[in-house]
């Protein structure tokens, strides 16, 4: 009789044993499985933040080049204003993809780029010239750009990685 006991009881301990090693492993997996996929989520945050940065600066060079070939006197007329209102609306709409995209630290110098380059293309710049009155929000813009996309995945401080 006790060995059928004893029998029964290795059984049912071999076969708890078992089905706990087996749960371990079906968790590790299950852990290992979502930290893949949030590592691939933040990746493809960080490649869709990288490409909205590229096209602002892309924008933003259009818009130099209007501010830069602006003529002297202009008229509506001039082949020159509609292009560059043109430019000026998809910097705007690209500096919108970068606040719904990026790290809020980002959104103060994106826009305040956007508005001097308003302001150079319209020539609200009084004398200063294009160059000089760009250099320091362009030179603000880049480094906080560079620093969005270095923190951890280009994510906000705090926010989840899953969208």
């Amino acid at each position: 009789m006790w060995t059928s006991v004893l029998s029964l009881t290795g059984v049912a301990l071999g076969g708890g044993l078992t089905a706990f090693s087996q749960r371990a492993t079906q968790r590790s997996a299950e852990r290992s499985e979502e930290q893949r996929r949030r590592a691939a989520t933040d990746e493809a945050r960080r490649a869709e933040q990288l490409q909205a940065i590229k096209e602002f600066i892309a924008c933003a060079q259009e818009a130099e080049r209007a501010a830069y070939s602006r003529p002297e006197s202009w008229s509506g007329d001039d082949g020159w204003s509609g292009p560059a209102a043109a430019t000026m609306t998809m910097l705007w709409v690209a500096e919108r993809h970068l606040v719904l995209l990026c790290d809020p630290d980002l959104h103060a110098p994106v826009h305040a780029y956007g508005r001097a380059l308003n302001q150079a293309v319209w020539r609200e710049i009084g004398d200063t010239e294009v160059n000089e009155h760009l250099e320091e929000h362009k030179t603000a813009f880049m480094t906080a750009a560079r620093a969005s996309l270095s923190s951890p995945s280009g994510q906000v401080p705090g926010a989840s990685s899953r969208w």
